[in-house]
């Protein structure tokens, strides 16, 4: 390990004020929360993304000096006494990136998170949320029960959660990360307590295969602390198999609805919500009831739950906060109505996702004409996964499907959203381009009475709030033209 970076670890791990961090794509989920820790703890930072959100706008209100555009003049320009002592780069952030570039020639450490949150969360028990899919959720489920109990631990989730942000340095000795496995930053950590939420194959452009895919899951259990615990969900096939390929002396708080379940939930019923009880080893804890539908955040809630309760908070008192829980941003978030039309967005883009949502949609409006508009995300989980992808739509009666998301790849040509529509038996399905296009179809061909659900990990959510402010628009004509005509 170099001198250098010997230094800015230890400046971090001792909440050094003086330090000057950068974070290149700042207004990312992956590192806007760790801005908001870093501040928090007085250090100095600055950073930069491609375009402005409602990220970056949080993150200057706390202080934060953004730049928008990622130029290499934006740290070239600066006097050597006002360089920041340590780059942040998010995995988006590839080598052409001039931003980059400029740091590695001003011969700055550039890092990822995998290298910088050991030292951040130095002497703290790390709580580390891990899985293909809920981990925003039960990370941010997990957040609001330990909270609510007494316990101030800090945390980082990949989205905003009403009343908490993304991200806070907190004062107990529990910190809460939700763990990422895409570019294995997760093989950064050592936590005291491991979630695994479930064990399905995705980020092809990182893990080719499946099996590449568990073995980071394999190496992640392995980071595991003496005498930690892996919270496991045992209904998830991935995880069984996890299970058998992991070391016997690895201590299991398992969860999930299958009777061998340590904590399990019990007469599961679904529909705008979800309910269960709960036992813990047997032992009735209470009812968990949820106003976030869908069967899967009775799982995610149940492992909030086994986290709680390996935390020593109460189970009845975890339950009763869990019932206050009302989602995260982007997780079938609630965006508004007009025109007598719903409209609700999700971060779903992997199949599995895509099916659970439009399924807890149809429980929570069994009657209704359900829109499904997907925007694929990224050319290499669309080439891989499509087969899933076209079987996914079951529970929507229209879909549309958007142009592909590229993220962090480049398009070669060797996949099209069009291909996902021929691929796929629903009898209506439609490809209708960009995001523009999408809204103008919606605007046309929605009725009263319509649920529109936006699915997807890229922009997909300004569909929406577009489709939205258009129908109101509408509204707002209309009404024009009536008073007009009784004047």
């Amino acid at each position: 390990m170099t001198e250098m970076a010997v230094c800015w670890q230890t400046r971090i791990a001792k909440r050094d004020p003086s330090l000057r961090l950068h974070l290149i794509g700042a207004g990312g989920a992956g590192l806007s929360a760790i801005a908001h820790v870093l501040c928090e703890l007085g250090m100095q930072v600055s950073g930069s993304d491609r375009q402005p959100s409602a990220a970056t706008e949080r993150l200057a209100r706390q202080g934060v000096q953004i730049s928008i555009g990622q130029r290499a003049e934006t740290l070239l320009a600066l006097a050597p006494d006002r360089r920041p002592d340590l780059v942040l780069i998010s995995s988006a952030v590839d080598a052409a990136n001039p931003e980059r570039q400029a740091a590695e020639r001003l011969g700055l450490p550039v890092v990822k998170r995998d290298q910088l949150l050991p030292a951040l969360l130095a002497e703290r028990r790390l709580i580390a949320v891990a899985g293909t899919h809920g981990k925003t959720t039960t990370t941010a489920m997990i957040v609001q029960i330990l909270r609510s109990n007494g316990i101030e631990c800090g945390y980082i989730v990949g989205a905003e959660v009403p009343g908490y942000g993304s991200g806070a340095a907190g004062t107990a000795a529990e910190f809460v990360l939700e763990a990422d496995e895409y570019d294995r930053m997760f093989l950064g950590l050592n936590p005291a307590i491991a979630v695994i939420t479930n064990v399905e194959w995705d980020h092809p452009d990182c893990y080719p295969t499946p099996a590449t895919f568990t073995e980071a899951f394999v190496q992640f259990v392995a980071r595991l602390q003496p005498g930690g615990v892996l919270v496991a969900c045992v209904d998830d096939d991935g995880v069984r198999q996890l299970m058998a390929q992991a070391p016997a002396s690895l201590r299991w708080l398992t969860y999930g609805l299958a009777e061998e379940a340590a904590v399990r939930g019990v007469d599961p019923q679904v529909a705008a919500g979800a309910a269960a009880d709960v036992r813990w080893l047997g032992l009735l804890q209470g009812r968990l009831v949820l106003a976030v539908p869908g069967v899967h955040n009775l799982r995610n809630a149940l492992a909030a739950t086994a986290v709680a309760l390996h935390c020593q908070v109460d189970g009845k008192n975890a339950l009763q906060t869990l019932r206050t829980y009302s989602g995260a941003a982007r997780r079938f978030e609630h965006k508004g109505q007009a025109s007598g039309v719903v409209v609700i967005d999700d971060y779903a883009h992997h199949p599995t996702e895509v099916a659970a949502t439009l399924a807890a949609a149809r429980r929570c409006y069994p009657q209704q004409r359900i829109w499904a508009v997907f925007q694929p995300h990224t050319f290499s989980r669309t080439r891989q996964l499509l087969p899933q992808l076209a079987e996914s739509f079951v529970d929507a009666d229209r879909v549309l499907v958007t142009d592909i998301y590229a993220a962090r790849e480049q398009d070669d040509g060797s996949v099209h959203a069009r291909q996902l529509v021929a691929a796929c038996s629903h009898p209506h399905i439609d490809y209708v381009g960009g995001r523009e296009q999408a809204v103008a179809w919606l605007a046309d061909a929605v009725s009263p009475g319509d649920v529109v659900v936006t699915l997807g990990a890229g922009d997909s959510n300004q569909i929406g709030e577009w489709l939205l402010a258009t129908l109101k628009d509408t509204n707002r004509a209309k009404r024009g033209t009536h008073a007009e005509r009784t004047v």
